[in-house]
């Protein structure tokens, strides 16, 4: 099995992140999102990263990726067993990708542009309005961490590199102790590439 990735993306690392929460034995290749090898075109005819082999599977858009990952090594679970919590599950992660992941599209776009801060604003203020729900459990309304918190984790990460810092107040503190939580997990320490362990040194 061959992932290949990109090491600054968040899509990538999310992936990343299931594949080390699952113990699999992956070959993993960086690759620069610009210089995108024949090898990733035959797999993958939109040339996007991350892009997975597997035999003569080739999967490459990150939530199909993850599921598969996840029902092909079934332990530990990422997703809820019943239906209707896994499709809530599935619906939160739709919603991280058109609410969060669009502003953050603008904020990597142009960084100095007015777009940019007024997304950063937004995605700043949205976040900080979720802070109580980690209060009563210890994952993103789960006892158990899911494929949700994986694709949280690496947009959380990467919030010195989007130029947003999140007050330190009563209000804020039940997300950073659940990005506390999140940041000191062997799976999450695992994934990190050098290129993202920069973000936070």
């Amino acid at each position: 099995m061959t992932l290949f990735s990109d090491p600054t993306c968040q899509y990538s690392h999310r992936v990343r992140i299931v594949l080390a929460e699952k113990g699999v034995t992956v070959d993993i290749e960086d690759i620069d999102a610009g210089a995108v090898t024949e090898e990733i075109l035959e797999a993958n005819p939109y040339g996007t990263l991350p892009t997975l082999v597997d035999r003569d599977l080739a999967l490459y858009e990150s939530k199909v990726v993850m599921e598969y990952l996840d029902e092909r090594f079934p332990h530990p679970p990422l997703l809820p067993v019943y239906p209707v919590a896994r499709a809530q599950s599935r619906l939160w992660i739709h919603r991280i990708e058109k609410d969060w992941c669009s502003l953050i599209a603008h904020i990597l776009h142009n960084p100095e542009s007015k777009k940019a801060e007024e997304s950063r604003k937004e995605l700043r203020e949205s976040l900080i309005s979720i802070a109580s729900i980690f209060t009563d459990m210890p994952y993103f309304m789960s006892e158990e961490f899911t494929l949700v918190d994986c694709c949280l984790a690496p947009i959380l990460w990467r919030l010195p590199e989007f130029g947003i810092e999140l007050p330190v107040n009563r209000q804020v503190k039940p997300l950073h102790d659940y990005m506390e939580r999140l940041f000191e997990r062997p799976s999450f320490q695992e994934s990190l590439t050098d290129l993202e362990l920069e973000i936070r040194q």
